[in-house]
């Protein structure tokens, strides 16, 4: 197959997409040389049957364009086809070069086999603080709700067996939860954990906090933390919401007005944990889980919270436009 007229049209011969301008920031603010620099190590020098393998740049803006546009490996392999747009950014000239599903999902499982997801994040995080764009020196953590195929319908008949129901409300959901911990001051995320989602918020408070804070922020769901055994050490002060019922319990209406509005200053600090969620839930496409089992689901999650990081903190990464 030859390019077309249109693969071989500049960008600026044309109204710039919505796409294009998304590409062309994330482009500029991705550390590409320190994530290479991170999988270099284990990726194969060699490809199958001897073959020279895909550069590692592609393969790694590929596997960040599956996230950013929620692509399962054979979309992903066809939008390489389809798009010219997404042939440029990932570096692939010509449609002869386009990787292949297998290949894509190779890659991924390099990611997961090394570990390398939750070295994205923490690179990313260094890359960012030594930014200036995480400077507090307190934690937020909340947690959301991930939803999974309920259907039995598969090859196994039966549901995913690391994935589990839980009640919220008077609603029962099906699937995990990913847990995080994000910067008070930039609420940019600083540790994601994943569990099955009858796992309780308060139980992995630990697993989302950097060591040296000054103070832990956090919904009535983490009502208890700092009686957790995990956390008999912590120095840091605990922020945590009162649950609502108790606050209505209090009889004197002076008092229960003072701890009304303590109650809503302490939302309006957790507030920047929500952004976080809602970018990875809407403006990269991630309400359910691509894959059975939590391995493969939380080196999604950690890449996503990774790239959602970049995307909020782009405007303060892009260089200033003479």
């Amino acid at each position: 197959m030859q390019l077309t007229f249109g693969d071989a049209e500049g960008p600026g011969q044309r109204k710039q997409t919505r796409r294009e301008r998304f590409l062309a920031e994330m482009d500029q603010v991705v550390p590409w040389k320190r994530l290479l620099a991170l999988i270099e190590p284990d990726y194969p020098k060699t490809g199958r049957r001897g073959r020279q393998p895909y550069p590692l740049a592609t393969m790694l803006r590929v596997h960040f364009l599956q996230q950013w546009y929620a692509l399962s490996d054979p979309s992903m392999e066809e939008a390489l086809y389809d798009t010219a747009v997404v042939r440029r950014f990932a570096g692939i000239n010509g449609l002869a070069r386009v990787p292949d599903e297998t290949t894509t999902l190779n890659f991924r499982r390099l990611l997961e086999t090394h570990g390398l997801a939750s070295e994205l994040l923490s690179a990313v995080n260094a890359h960012l603080q030594r930014k200036g764009m995480s400077l507090g020196a307190g934690t937020i953590v909340d947690a959301t709700i991930i939803h999974a195929p309920s259907s039995t319908n598969n090859a196994d008949k039966s549901r995913n067996p690391e994935m589990h129901q839980t009640r919220k409300g008077n609603q029962w959901y099906f699937g995990m939860k990913a847990h995080i911990g994000v910067d008070e001051f930039s609420g940019l995320a600083r540790h994601a954990k994943c569990t099955a989602a009858n796992v309780g918020h308060v139980t992995v408070t630990h697993a989302r906090l950097h060591g040296k804070e000054a103070c832990i922020l956090g919904d009535s769901g983490y009502t208890g933390a700092d009686s957790r055994p995990e956390l008999k050490d912590c120095k840091a002060a605990f922020l945590i919401a009162k649950k609502r019922g108790k606050v209505k319990t209090i009889k004197n209406a002076r008092e229960r007005r003072y701890q009304e509005r303590w109650e809503t200053w302490k939302a309006s600090l957790r507030a920047k944990v929500e952004h976080a969620f809602r970018v990875i839930k809407r403006q990269f496409g991630y309400t359910k889980v691509r894959y059975r089992g939590l391995v493969k689901n939380a080196a999604q999650v950690l890449t996503l919270f990774a790239l959602c990081d970049l995307w909020m903190a782009r405007r303060q990464l892009m260089p200033a436009q003479g």
